[in-house]
């Protein structure tokens, strides 16, 4: 029996690999989004893939008590809403602040809730993505101080908690 495919040796496989190698690390080192080689039968491309996911930042942040502002104060500019006292969790990005995963559920999280760590606390859906905000550490939601769907800023304090 002739065989028609040629087999491919494990001394070719290893060089093939280096060869990747050689352009992945030369993709890294020039941070590069896409490196393609080819060269007679041979094709290779590498695409860097993107992680979309939102990166754990720290959400509880203590506030300091606000300083009086020294000379007169400004006349007929609008009053901002006091920050609250103690400790927040503030929302990582800009995007739709919601309380629950549909429309019809129930909200992740109540004022009294005693959460832990890992739970979803509630998601922001920003550029059709929807991203979950999770807690960083074991707490208790005091009070709730974003309205649900309305837009959020970045920093901006969605939760006031009390840390166990």
């Amino acid at each position: 029996m002739k065989k028609t495919k040629s087999e491919t040796s494990p001394k070719k496989l290893e060089t093939a690999f280096e060869q990747v190698q050689k352009f992945y690390q030369f993709m890294n080192a020039n941070k590069l989004e896409v490196v393609e080689f080819s060269k007679d039968e041979t094709f290779i491309k590498l695409v860097r893939k993107h992680n979309q996911s939102v990166q754990p930042i720290p959400i509880f942040a203590a506030h300091a008590p606000a300083q009086p502002a020294s000379g007169a104060a400004r006349p007929s500019a609008p009053a901002a809403p006091p920050p609250p006292e103690g400790e927040t969790i503030k929302a990582p990005m800009s995007g739709i602040f919601y309380r629950a995963p549909s429309p019809s559920s129930p909200p992740y999280v109540r004022e009294g809730d005693s959460v832990k760590q890992g739970q979803v606390l509630c998601v922001l859906e920003a550029m059709k993505v929807f991203n979950e905000l999770k807690a960083e550490e074991d707490c208790v939601i005091e009070k709730v101080l974003s309205e649900n769907g309305k837009p959020v800023e970045p920093n901006q304090d969605l939760f006031l908690v009390k840390k166990k």
